[in-house]
């Protein structure tokens, strides 16, 4: 990301931790980086496409954690439930901004839907990854697997956003989802 687009959504990261979704107006956030609003708007079309550049930083720096310390585990469920311990506390180790992310990730815009895609292909990569963990093979169920998984994640991470779920709660329930797709026999 060129270093205009950075400062933009840094400056949107900072407004997001401070107030969440609300306090990320665009104006403020074209102020606060020093950039002009047009500028802004040039780079990111909306605030939903701000925040979830953000999510894509996110995402960026929980891979390259987990290339420095991979989950380890004997068996897939124990590396896939090590794996969303892990993804769900460094995402709402910041609760604002991860609200605001998440929000922006729901929006629904088709605008935003291709950058919310590449963040869900993404973190599908890293379910696999520790679905297989040494394998380097990972068999297609393994996929399908990923992606049931992925979905009760983000499911939850929206309950968890709106107050329903606490983040104990996002983890027990991909937990309780892993225990049941590994018990089928898929993986």
């Amino acid at each position: 990301m060129e270093e205009r687009a950075q400062r933009i959504v840094d400056t949107a990261v900072e407004l997001a931790e401070q107030g969440g979704f609300e306090a990320v107006r665009l104006r403020d956030v074209a102020a606060e980086a020093g950039v002009a609003l047009g500028t802004l708007y040039r780079r990111f079309r909306s605030k939903e496409d701000l925040l979830v550049a953000a999510l894509e930083i996110e995402m960026t720096a929980l891979e390259e954690r987990l290339v420095q310390t991979p989950i380890r585990g004997t068996s897939a469920f124990e590396r896939v439930v090590r794996f969303f311990d892990f993804a769900t506390r460094a995402l709402c180790r910041r609760p604002n901004l991860a609200r605001a992310c998440i929000r922006a990730s729901s929006c629904g815009d088709p605008e935003v839907a291709q950058r919310v895609a590449n963040f869900h292909k993404r973190g599908r990569r890293l379910i696999r990854t520790a679905l297989a963990g040494d394998d380097p093979k990972t068999p297609r169920i393994a996929a399908d697997c990923a992606t049931t998984l992925q979905l009760v994640w983000m499911g939850s991470l929206v309950g968890w956003s709106g107050n329903l779920h606490s983040q104990a709660d996002v983890i027990r329930h991909t937990r309780d989802a892993a225990a049941r797709v590994l018990a089928s026999g898929d993986a």
